[in-house]
């Protein structure tokens, strides 16, 4: 057994069991980071810079993409040197890394339901959107949304902080999350799952809200007489609600679990879901859906293969 005072530095399983094929991991995931990055960025900067996407949905848009690429700065690079060179993460730095994730993965759950809040009122509220959903509201809702997903896990961070550890020192997993280090104390931990409980149950109760309000959007859309109309906003709406499950639903296979253990294969899984592949989809949907955005990046691509020939 080890105290807290023994217990320096953490160690991330991560892809031990695969170190014969780290070369290809590490350049597959490297492809993968690199494409997050430029597709999220190139989306981020074209609702920026075009005013034809000066639009609060497409703002919305644009800050998740720029979520993206927080969310992953967080995780991947550690995991690719994690490949690489196999190393202990510091007690500090892996709760960092936790606190950090947990921000950003807050703060897309709220983005998200403020996507579908937005949604609601383009289809259903159509003539009081424009006044209601303005510019400044757009500014104060995400500011309000961060400012709170940075506060969320505050408590959380500190009593875990407090904890005394014992050996092992082992996270199966990719990256620091906050139960499996609660699950390294050696005291009574049960105030700290029931936070995390509960903070996961916020995190659900917002997937239902948005879920709700969607079933008011589908109602709403077909009684759209417009043919076109009615593709054009399932066209909108699908590709948001493809994100809302697949970000919700990894949450919950990595938050929600029945058993008490699971195995080192299934935990790399889930964590790959959501903090690889869940980003990858972002610059994809949005990228190659979204008629504005690729009219857009097309314009710009002409206009800089013109300005140099």
């Amino acid at each position: 057994m080890y105290n807290s005072s023994n217990i320096q530095d953490i160690i991330l399983s991560g892809f031990s069991d695969l170190q014969q094929f780290r070369g290809l991991l590490f350049m597959v995931f490297l492809f993968i980071y690199l494409f997050i990055v430029f597709g999220n960025g190139l989306i981020f900067f074209l609702v920026l810079l075009n005013p034809s996407l000066q639009f609060p949905m497409y703002f919305f848009i644009g800050t998740l993409s720029c979520m993206e690429i927080c969310y992953t700065a967080v995780t991947i690079p550690n995991m690719l040197s994690n490949i690489l060179v196999e190393k202990g993460v510091s007690f500090s730095g892996c709760l960092l890394q936790a606190y950090f994730l947990h921000v950003l993965g807050v703060a897309e759950c709220y983005l998200l339901t403020l996507m579908a809040f937005d949604r609601y009122l383009a289809i259903c509220k159509p003539l009081r959107y424009s006044t209601i959903m303005t510019t400044g509201l757009f500014i104060k809702l995400v500011i309000l949304c961060i400012m709170w997903a940075f506060y969320s896990p505050v408590v959380e961070m500190v009593l875990i902080s407090r904890l005394p550890f014992c050996g092992p020192n082992l996270i199966e997993n990719i990256f620091c999350d906050f139960p499996p280090l609660i699950d390294l104390g050696c005291s009574d931990t049960r105030l700290l799952k029931m936070i995390e409980s509960s903070l996961s149950s916020m995190i659900m109760l917002n997937f239902v809200c948005v879920l709700l309000s969607y079933m008011k959007v589908l109602f709403d859309i077909l009684k759209i007489k417009s043919k076109v109309g009615r593709q054009k906003a399932f066209s909108t709406c699908g590709a948001h609600l493809i994100v809302v499950v697949l970000f919700f639903g990894s949450i919950g296979v990595m938050y929600i679990r029945i058993g008490k253990s699971y195995s080192a294969d299934y935990n790399r899984a889930v964590g790959l879901t959501f903090a690889v592949f869940t980003p990858l989809t972002n610059p994809i949907i949005y990228g190659l859906r979204n008629q504005e955005i690729k009219k857009s990046f097309k314009k710009l691509f002409t206009c800089s293969c013109l300005k140099y020939n």
